[in-house]
């Protein structure tokens, strides 16, 4: 089926209205394109029925009326049930449908979603994000895409509405790998801005001024310029959870593994993430690896 070129006329469906799918569903709205939502707590998706969403109690029903349906969960096992259950997405989409499964989740997993959808005559594409709650917030998120080049080309102005830098990478589950490469530069990279700044506050440096001179060098990168300002002011709310980021170091050191490879940076990272989150970070933003740094 393809999709008409008229946003009024395509129905979005949009599971998952947390940190960031609030806001990316927020921008396909505010598009024109009808909206219609699920999460399983419903205030979380109060403020898009306001503005006219369409609620639904079940991802059955929703995907019954939509043409496009995007998911932006929490884990791999929650992916699963939303589209391999029985009152899941494949088994109740229209004929033609397009699925976007935006959660970060498993390589293999976004491949048997593929193959089920395919069974069925729908359209089935993973498409992870990097960016978190600002990117979000902004629609500059990294979107890469794994699945058929003509379904992206078919969904790709939704894409636009959410995200600046959107990449087809390759067939179905290429989209999560890519993830992985990204979750795997940003967990040593966390490890390098946390222990720097916590170095500079140790030292007994001004951080905000410290921060001026390397975030534009050689060490600049975007946790550096957009989670190290946080670190400093001791705000350690999620724009991403901990929780969520252990599960991504989960699902990379799993993949690693099964190819034969080695990731040592991977290993230290998720170990520290893990201890923090035992000691009640779990809920924070991943910018609280800082505190772990301070301690005695």
């Amino acid at each position: 089926m393809a999709l008409s070129k008229v946003p009024g006329e395509v129905h979005v469906g949009f599971i998952g209205t947390g940190v960031m799918g609030k806001s990316m569903a927020g921008h396909i709205q505010q598009a024109g394109y009808p909206l219609h939502v699920y999460t399983r707590t419903a205030a979380k998706a109060e403020a898009l029925v306001k503005e006219g969403a369409v609620w639904h109690d079940s991802p059955a029903k929703l995907a019954a009326a939509c043409d496009v349906v995007i998911t932006m969960v929490g884990y791999p096992k929650d992916v699963e049930e939303i589209y391999l259950g029985e009152d899941g997405l494949v088994a109740n989409a229209k004929p033609g449908s397009y699925l976007i499964d935006m959660t970060t989740s498993s390589p293999l997993l976004a491949a048997r979603i593929y193959e089920a959808a395919e069974a069925k005559g729908l359209h089935a594409l993973d498409a992870p994000v990097s960016g978190g709650d600002i990117g979000a917030r902004d629609g500059k998120l990294s979107i890469m895409v794994g699945g058929s080049a003509e379904a992206f080309q078919a969904v790709r102005p939704l894409f636009e509405q959410m995200g600046t830098n959107i990449v087809l990478q390759g067939k179905a589950g290429a989209g999560q790998h890519t993830k992985m490469c990204n979750q795997i530069a940003i967990a040593s990279g966390m490890m390098g801005v946390c222990e720097a700044l916590a170095y500079a506050k140790t030292s007994g440096l001004d951080a905000e001024s410290v921060l001026k001179s390397i975030a534009t060098g050689a060490a600049g990168s975007w946790s550096l310029s957009n989670l190290g300002p946080r670190m400093i002011a001791g705000d350690f709310e999620p724009g991403f959870y901990v929780k969520h980021f252990i599960k991504d170091m989960g699902i990379a050191l799993e993949s690693a593994k099964a190819m034969g490879m080695k990731t040592p940076g991977l290993a230290l990272a998720e170990s520290l993430y893990q201890e923090i989150a035992e000691n009640g970070f779990d809920e924070k933003g991943t910018q609280v690896l800082y505190t772990y740094y301070l301690q005695a």
